[in-house]
């Protein structure tokens, strides 16, 4: 039986570019028999409402955004029968990438009708849903920044926000147990991934799984600056995971905090302030992969 899909559009994402890039999507629908309708969201708490209205329909959920649309859709899905596809439309679609979803938008369109349901591991933070990296320290400042920001740079404004960012950061003497073992260092972030893909690209955990039912964490000490930003273009090919100032870890729960404010950031929002609780949710949500 032809699939049925809620396409749910963020009409401001990536500067408009998922408004844009409607119509084609729409066609390739039509082409492969896929009948759909489209909603367009106010808010992220929208988008939910969208998806649970998507789901009593049994229609496949097909955000048309930004990775923060993707998490509010998947939050709304998890723990359910629903299905999820997402489409690329923000700037930095990296739950897409992870899922091997193409990031042309005609080709991604296709997996609606042609690919295969996989369940995955999401993340929960004090309740709220990720499907990403969590991170906080350096990389809140970087978020800040590239939130503020209005130059049209796509994917390059984390790069962007992180050059800013780094000029003015200070390290911060951090805390964590994982899984019961708790542990302090001094340095530039803890970052608690998912998917291990995070800032429009940028591999953090190469390796990482969305099926294994673990959380890699990934600690970065201090070091000296011009060290950090060598290593930044690495992290894109995900060649940089020899640096010694990188420690990564694994578990199902992680509890983080520092020795002065931050504000966790997963999937391009803020999700929660600082200590924050993160535990994996084994196989809660169901996605659309290409075969």
């Amino acid at each position: 039986m032809p699939r049925s899909a809620c396409l749910i559009v963020n009409p401001s994402a990536g500067g408009g570019r998922a408004e844009k890039r409607l119509p084609a999507i729409e066609a390739v629908l039509r082409e492969h028999g896929v009948s759909f309708r489209v909603e367009r969201t106010r808010s992220l708490e929208h988008a939910g409402e969208l998806a649970k209205g998507a789901l009593e329909r049994r229609e496949v959920c097909a955000p048309v955004g930004g990775d923060g649309l993707t998490g509010a859709v998947a939050h709304a899905l998890r723990g359910t029968d629903g299905v999820m596809c997402p489409l690329p439309g923000g700037r930095g679609n990296d739950f897409v990438r992870k899922l091997g979803i193409s990031q042309d938008a005609t080709e991604a369109a296709a997996v609606i009708a042609t690919g295969v349901e996989r369940a995955v591991d999401v993340a929960d933070a004090g309740g709220r849903t990720y499907l990403g990296i969590a991170s906080a320290g350096l990389d809140s400042d970087v978020q800040d920044i590239t939130l503020e920001t209005k130059i049209p740079l796509g994917g390059l404004i984390y790069v962007y926000g992180t050059l800013r960012a780094l000029a003015a950061w200070k390290p911060a003497t951090w805390t964590l147990t994982v899984d019961g073992e708790r542990q302090s260092f001094c340095g530039y972030s803890v970052a608690v991934a998912n998917s291990g893909v995070f800032g429009g690209g940028m591999r953090l955990v190469p390796e990482a799984s969305m099926e294994d039912g673990l959380l890699d964490v990934v600690l970065t000490a201090d070091g000296p600056k011009r060290e950090y930003l060598s290593g930044l273009p690495k992290v894109f090919k995900g060649t940089h995971v020899t640096n010694p100032a990188l420690t990564f870890l694994q578990g199902r729960e992680v509890s983080f905090e520092a020795d002065r404010p931050f504000t966790a950031y997963a999937d391009g929002d803020p999700i929660a302030e600082l200590p924050v609780t993160v535990r994996v949710v084994p196989g809660a949500l169901r996605v659309l992969a290409p075969r």
